[in-house]
């Protein structure tokens, strides 16, 4: 990962700086599912936006890595590498640690040698590089910034990717299709960032690692010229030292019958590869709405109409299922909007073999258009034969 000095990855989350990781995650999780360019199909600002989400939570969901941010104020992969990760001197959360006249802004880290440094004076060229523009953490960055990143640096990491699915497909079950993109190993270097020789390498001499100054300050660093390896070669031109590439890998997802809106399918190594492993792939999958049937959990949802005769009198009427048409039973004085439950008729589920949710029936009453004075004298006649007073108890208590 390049220096990013001038990044806010706390603002970038849309959390506080002392935000819990718990809190950090979640942020994480909404924005990724918001952003997503599955969701933002050609839509560059939300791809943009989803990769810095991505970048900020990288860092911050690591808490070695957030340590390291939050006291030096910028975050670099080689930086981290050659262990910087372990300065000491202030707590996670506080901010990033300026330096302080009279002593060491940082306690013995591996990589560094602090000795003969003049803070004082290292304080006074800071004050400088301010009116100049820069400041403290450009001295550390643009160090870094110059380092090839190599597989050292690379680490495994999860990756989530979002799928809609057929309302028919989720509830029978399907067998995805996908092209995901990924980090992979680079075949070229074998994930080491540089193309190995036989003899040592003449710029550390096999040491694997350079000094560089700056400020006063020395620093030991990875070698660019042969990627931390300590052998004779070069960077890897395929890969530019960074120990894998991106691909797009195709797959195979299996979605099992009953599967829920939001799932998260786990594919196990198939998330980013990294020096010490590889990571998951999560599939969320969001199941497409169907026009006649709303689904809840297992159960099923359906509105059907009846008529006034099939409301007053009772009857079995024909209704649709997942499954396809069944018999329902409407008993003598049924009211629009009443709920009739069919045990057994919803969604077989993905957790218990042979369980099935159920399905309701919603019925809602249908009146008749009459188009003869013969009908209209037939209701006349019912309404005197049965009057009731429908609107009594509304009226009563609107009155207390």
């Amino acid at each position: 990962m390049p220096s990013t000095a001038s990044k806010d990855y706390y603002g970038v989350l849309g959390v506080k700086r002392d935000a819990s990781a718990d809190d950090i995650r979640k942020a994480y999780r909404r924005l990724a599912r918001k952003l997503h360019p599955d969701v933002n199909p050609n839509n560059k600002a939300a791809e943009d936006r989803f990769k810095e989400v991505q970048e900020a939570y990288d860092i911050l969901g690591d808490p070695k890595k957030r340590e390291f941010y939050d006291r030096v104020g910028f975050y670099s992969d080689q930086a981290f590498q050659q262990g910087a990760a372990n300065f000491t001197g202030g707590a996670p959360g506080a901010g990033p640690a300026g330096p302080q006249a009279g002593g060491a802004p940082f306690g013995n880290a591996s990589g560094f040698d602090f000795s003969g440094f003049d803070f004082n004076e290292f304080a006074n060229a800071a004050s400088q590089a301010n009116r100049r523009g820069t400041n403290f953490r450009d001295i550390f960055s643009g160090i870094f910034s110059r380092q090839t990143p190599g597989a050292a640096e690379a680490e495994p990491s999860d990756l989530e990717y979002q799928v809609n699915v057929n309302f028919w497909d989720a509830i029978k079950g399907t067998v995805l299709k996908l092209t995901v993109p990924r980090q992979d190993r680079c075949p070229n270097c074998n994930g080491s960032g540089a193309t190995a020789g036989r003899g040592p390498c003449p710029e550390c001499h096999g040491k694997g690692q350079v000094t560089q100054t700056a400020g006063g300050m020395k620093f030991n660093l990875r070698c660019n010229t042969c990627g931390g390896s300590g052998r004779s070669g070069s960077v890897c031109p395929r890969c530019h030292g960074e120990g894998r590439l991106p691909v797009q890998e195709s797959m195979e997802v299996r979605i099992k019958a009953g599967t829920r809106d939001g799932a998260r399918l786990r594919i196990p190594s198939k998330g980013n590869w990294g020096a010490s492993g590889v990571g998951d792939l999560y599939v969320i999958v969001r199941i497409q709405p169907h026009p006649l049937f709303s689904r809840s959990g297992d159960d099923i949802t359906v509105k059907v109409p009846i008529t006034v005769t099939e409301a007053a009198l009772g009857a079995t009427i024909a209704v649709p299922t997942i499954e396809g048409r069944a018999l329902l039973k409407i008993p003598p004085g049924t009211q629009s909007g009443q709920r009739f439950r069919m045990r057994d008729r919803g969604v077989t589920s993905a957790q218990h073999e042979n369980v099935h949710g159920d399905q309701y029936v919603e019925v809602q009453l249908v009146v008749p258009q009459l188009q003869d004075e013969r009908s209209r004298e037939l209701l006349r006649e019912l309404e005197k034969l049965h009057p009731q007073d429908v609107r009594a108890e509304v009226l009563k208590q609107a009155t207390r």
